[in-house]
Parts: structure tokens; sequence; C-alpha cells
């Protein structure tokens, strides 16, 4: 199970099926605001049903060690999720590596909370789960992520063409990647070496 986070004002929960209903919300709320942004969404994501089996499914992966989803809250709020941070795509062995998602809602965009979310995840990621790269890809149109993930230190490897089917389209996506620069490759000699 994953730890409860938290910045200065933030606290970064772990995905649980109780937060089913509060899921539900921060898609409806915002499911104009982030088309240009998400793939295509399945049918029920509108409903607490739906999220309570993503949910469910989200704990087990996590135990799995095959993502790990946080929730944003305002410190002291817990009764509406703000935003989401999710690293899937977890590989071990050599590889080492996530991928990173994010979604803010639209009304909490610019005070710089996703930046303290990703911070605290990030090292998370990093400091106790080990990782040793995370990937993060943006639509090029979409210039406030470009700039959060600068600011967040990933470097800019490439771009995607026709990378993900957003919005009736195949999209390119600039891909980024942040190295932990403390990863220690000493476990791979110590694991030959057995």
């Amino acid at each position: 199970m994953l730890p409860t986070l938290a910045s200065s004002r933030l606290t970064i929960d772990p995905i649980v099926p109780a937060h089913a209903p509060l899921l539900a919300h921060f898609f409806r709320r915002n499911e104009t605001y982030l088309k240009p942004w998400d793939p295509p969404r399945p049918e029920g994501i509108r409903g607490t049903g739906f999220w309570r089996a993503e949910c469910e499914r989200a704990v087990e992966e996590c135990n799995d060690g095959v993502v790990a989803r946080w929730l944003l809250f305002m410190r002291g709020d817990q009764s509406q999720v703000i935003g989401r941070i999710n690293y899937t795509q977890i590989v071990r062995g050599p590889f080492q590596s996530c991928v990173l998602g994010y979604a803010l809602d639209a009304a909490f965009e610019g005070r710089g909370l996703m930046h303290e979310g990703l911070s605290a995840t990030i090292a998370h990621v990093f400091d106790v789960m080990r990782l040793h790269r995370v990937q993060a890809s943006y639509r090029p149109e979409n210039v406030r992520s470009g700039r959060l993930l600068h600011k967040l230190g990933f470097q800019h490897e490439g771009l995607a063409s026709q990378y993900l089917f957003i919005d009736g389209a195949w999209r390119d996506h600039e891909v980024t990647v942040l190295l932990n620069p403390h990863f220690d490759d000493g476990i791979f000699k110590r694991s030959t070496a057995d």
C-alpha cells in the first residue's frame, strides 16, 4: 500500500475504493476541460460504480507493483478531489522505469498545486520505490503541461508521431524524461555476483 504524502498545501492520498464518488464528481466537473488532453473515456465514467471498480483495480495493481496512483486534496479538505497523479507501466529489472500521467481540476490551475503534488510523488517514486526513470508525454498544444514538466527537470527526448488517440484523432506528443540522480546501479552488480 502506498503512503499518504503531503506538501505545504496538499494531502496526497493513494487511491482506495472509498474515493469512487469523489472521482466520479471530479470527472463530471472536468469532462469538457480534460477532453482535448485525455484519451476517449469508457462508458460509465460519470458514475460511482465505474470508479469503485477502477479504484479496486488500482489497489490490486499497486499491490502487484505495476502502478502507483494518488489523488490530490487541499490540506484539511478531503471532500473534493482536485487532481490525480498516476505512475503506470512500472517495469523493474534493467528498465526500472514508469510512465507518468496527471490531471488537475480546472478551478485549481495556475497555483502551482500540480508542481507540489508531482514533486512529492516523484520523490517517493525515486527514493522509496527506487525507480531510475519517469517518462511523461504531452501534446505540443498543451504549453502549460510542457512548462510544468520543464520546471520539474524533465528533459525533452523527442516527438512521438500519432502517439495517442485523443479528441477524435491520433495526436503527436512531446516525450520527456526525468532520471533519478541518486539511483543505485549497484543493485545490478550485487544481483550478478550472487
